[in-house]
């Protein structure tokens, strides 16, 4: 049975330039590193960074993303951080709980949210999308 998220492993172009962007968001600790790579913590989260000359190449934007979870108490401080560094945001917010959508240097798509599944389910308990269904 599968039980969570294991890790998450983002391909980079500059490997010195991912691991300061990574190091300086709040809560993020740098664990290891090599020529190749790094592995950073966020709680129980282990994030992989391992370069790949393909992410030079042409991005192709799309939706999927990474989102980190945060508390409400500390999301507007936590945005704030993020605009400060000049991050490139990628979508305004539109659905349930608090979130900031930014970009990190290699284009990955990461979010910052207030809430969980559970509070996700609830509100389209109230106001579901089209066709939605719910298992349980």
């Amino acid at each position: 049975m599968l039980t969570g998220l294991n890790h998450l492993t983002l391909a980079v172009a500059n490997l010195s330039l991912s691991i300061e962007f990574y190091v300086a968001l709040p809560g993020f600790r740098l664990a290891a590193r090599w020529e190749t790579g790094a592995y950073l913590s966020l709680g129980d989260l282990w994030l992989c960074l391992s370069v790949d000359e393909s992410r030079v190449a042409e991005k192709k934007p799309d939706y999927t993303h990474c989102a980190f979870s945060v508390g409400q108490d500390d999301f507007e401080e936590v945005a704030a951080y993020l605009r400060l560094r000049n991050v490139i945001e990628w979508k305004s917010n539109s659905s349930e709980g608090n979130s900031f959508y930014f970009s990190d240097p290699d284009g990955h798509r990461l979010e910052v949210h207030v809430g969980s599944l559970a509070s996700r389910l609830e509100q389209c308990r109230r106001q579901p999308y089209a066709g939605m269904e719910f298992f349980d």
